[in-house]
């Protein structure tokens, strides 16, 4: 039986903070009836993709934060993209902030990922647990990245779920420059992993990466296509979006590692590939067979020590 999943990767141009959730939400329903024309199967939307990247700037009130999250999934402002899958026949990945109750009360925050399926139903959900940035005001900076600050660590882990006849998981922008990110999904058998980013061009702390910026992004995704054996989808909020710069180069990664379809603009635009998840077999039973080739013993540093530790002068 075949498994090809036909993907549309869902570009965002950029979203002004006055621009408010149905107006995105309008945006990105015509991306999903472009790529149903298309005969996706899945849609892939971006990193907090119903509003602007809110953590490039320093809020001292709460509720401006707040203001940005998602109280329930889906909601009045973004049920139509359910009702829209189950309209069309194709399910979609959504990335949101989300804010989420514990039964005592105690409000949390999350930048979240979500995957949807062709009946409207979520299936899978995913909270980033690689956050970027810093925690406190720095004045110097032409703008911030306060994830540290507005977002708890995810607490879901590198799960991966069953839909679209494989096996699926996702992962949220700097989570992709981790290897462990892609290994940890690897060991379940990854078929598909899906991710999406907002990723300034420049790097305040070290700008000398700034002309790397997409060297870079493709760089991690296509290691971690090929070295887990699994086809990647990265999805990017793209263009000059409040007066900073973020790279576009939206791709789909095949087992190969190779690049088999990309965004050229920075703007909203699809990148469609038919998938074959059976493709992947070829790098999971030879080159990157782990029952058969991997020595766990041997990698322990990587669980028991956080921080780089030369060895003694």
């Amino acid at each position: 039986m075949s498994r090809i999943v036909t993907v549309a990767a869902a570009q965002l141009g950029p979203i002004a903070r006055s621009e408010s959730r149905s107006q995105v939400v309008q945006r990105m329903l015509a991306l999903m009836r472009q790529a149903r024309h298309h005969g996706c199967d899945l849609i892939v939307f971006p990193e907090l993709a119903l509003t602007t990247f809110f953590p490039r700037w320093y809020f001292e009130d709460q509720s401006d934060v707040d203001a940005f999250f998602e109280r329930e999934m889906p909601g009045p402002e973004t049920q139509p993209l359910f009702d829209a899958a189950r309209e069309l026949g194709m399910g979609f990945t959504l990335g949101y902030a989300e804010l989420t109750q514990n039964e005592d009360g105690r409000t949390r925050h999350f930048n979240t990922a979500i995957t949807v399926d062709k009946t409207g139903r979520i299936v899978g959900k995913y909270r980033k647990i690689h956050l970027p940035g810093h925690r406190e005001h720095e004045p110097w900076r032409a703008f911030q990245h306060l994830e540290k600050r507005y977002f708890e660590t995810g607490n879901l882990e590198f799960n991966v779920f069953r839909s679209f006849g494989g096996v699926l998981g996702m992962a949220i922008c700097n989570d992709r420059r981790w290897p462990e990110t892609y290994r940890v999904m690897g060991l379940q058998g990854v078929e598909m992993i899906l991710i999406g980013y907002n990723t300034p061009v420049h790097n305040p702390p070290a700008p000398e990466h700034d002309a790397l910026s997409n060297f870079h992004n493709e760089l991690v995704m296509q290691s971690g296509a090929y070295q887990n054996g699994s086809w990647v989808v990265g999805v990017a909020k793209a263009g000059t979006e409040e007066g900073v710069p973020q790279i576009g180069n939206s791709i789909i990664v095949a087992p190969s590692g190779e690049i088999v379809a990309a965004c050229s603009t920075l703007g909203d635009e699809l990148a469609i590939a038919r998938c074959d998840l059976d493709l992947t077999a070829s790098y999971k039973n030879t080159t990157f067979n782990f029952a058969k080739h991997r020595e766990p013993q041997a990698y322990g540093l990587i669980v028991e020590r956080k921080g780089a530790v030369p060895p003694p002068l």
